[in-house]
């Protein structure tokens, strides 16, 4: 393969009939129908349908070949046009800077993404209920996202979507002979927006970040996890001192939100946005806060803040015992603050027990200064 420099120029795309809001749960049944909706977005005819019906077939369904064969060649595929493109693209950035861009572009997170802008998973024959779950619970975070997450969502890329999108390369790039080239010039859509070095110097690692931020102010951090319910807490300490968290079902995920939102603390201590609150408590007899629910819903006012949404997580045993469990969600700007209380008799018992736990974590975070407590 030559690398001139015209060889991976940028060509427009030119898919049709594309739904950027395609349902993760729907299925096309027919595999022809498929098939042909997969050439139109590609704008690509298949010499060999057959390759493109092998790409788009989960192993779960068991009397034909699945996409597993495929997927490791797209991956190999895949790797080696965006590097080249990115070698061409950059022509001083460092080995380093290099590895960085192509692992964006080919990552996981990313392919899923491209997978679900283009509503790929529709396509797939598959017999996998739970499966469907996921992608449906990825796909609906990602549509509610406002801007291009190149490091970990809320919800955790499904692996899945990110195969189907090898296979159907490796369709492409094997029916066209192993031309990288014309493969790259096809396909390039797909992973369209490429995430360019200016995208990934405004979308930095976010662990990794925190860790070189604390390394230079010579800061020692460690990272501590619990889990509540179905979710993972992650907790942020600096010098054993606690900065941030996020709640997730996915450790993973709950690591990169509290990385962020400590990131964003550290780097903007001295903001408007996180001088402390004063506010007056009485204490129960128990850990609780009397009014905790109205002190809250102060805070979020003086905070600017929306104000706080709560949910019932779980209620369990009969109608005459019956005992809540409650979570208090608010959704600030730099990041989502989320808690839970203990179980209590009633609803309202139960939500003012979420919002006292979310007080104490704004205390721990020095969001505010609780004064008064006895």
């Amino acid at each position: 393969m030559n690398n001139t420099s015209g060889m991976f120029k940028i060509v427009p795309c030119t898919f049709a009939g594309v739904s950027s809001a395609a349902i993760a749960d729907e299925c096309i049944t027919d595999m022809d129908d498929s098939v042909r909706a997969i050439e139109q977005l590609l704008n690509y005819r298949f010499n060999d349908k057959k390759l493109l019906e092998e790409a788009l077939t989960h192993p779960s369904c068991t009397d034909s070949p699945s996409y597993q064969r495929l997927e490791f060649v797209g991956d190999a595929a895949l790797g080696i046009a965006i590097s080249n493109f990115i070698f061409l693209a950059y022509p001083d950035l460092l080995p380093g800077q290099l590895t960085l861009l192509r692992s964006a572009n080919v990552s996981t997170e990313k392919l899923a993404r491209a997978a679900v802008r283009h509503g790929l998973y529709k396509y797939v024959r598959r017999n996998a209920a739970a499966l469907d779950e996921k992608v449906r619970d990825f796909t609906l975070a990602v549509q509610q996202e406002a801007d291009t997450v190149v490091y970990g969502g809320m919800v955790k890329a499904s692996k899945v979507l990110a195969d189907i999108v090898e296979s159907v390369a490796a369709a492409v790039y094997v029916d066209r002979q192993f031309d990288l080239q014309a493969f790259w010039v096809i396909f390039r859509g797909i992973l369209e927006p490429i995430v360019t070095l200016d995208v990934l110097q405004q979308q930095p690692q976010p662990v990794t970040m925190l860790f070189d931020f604390c390394q230079k102010e010579c800061k020692q951090v460690d990272i501590k996890y619990r889990r509540r319910g179905k979710n993972i807490i992650a907790r942020v300490y600096v010098d054993r001192k606690f900065i941030a968290s996020s709640s997730c079902e996915q450790k993973e995920n709950a690591k990169f939100q509290a990385a962020k939102a400590a990131l964003e603390k550290l780097s903007h201590s001295n903001s408007e946005d996180k001088i402390n609150v004063d506010i007056y408590v009485s204490m129960n007899g128990t850990n609780e806060i009397e009014g905790a629910k109205q002190k809250l819903h102060d805070i979020c006012g003086k905070k600017r803040w929306p104000k706080p949404t709560y949910q019932i997580v779980k209620q369990e045993g009969p109608s005459h015992e019956r005992k809540f469990l409650c979570s208090v969600q608010v959704e600030t700007v730099e990041r989502v603050l989320f808690a839970e209380g203990d179980k209590k008799s009633k609803v309202k018992y139960a939500e003012n027990s979420a919002a006292s736990s979310l007080i104490y974590e704004l205390q721990e975070s020095k969001y505010i200064k609780i004064r008064g407590r006895r």
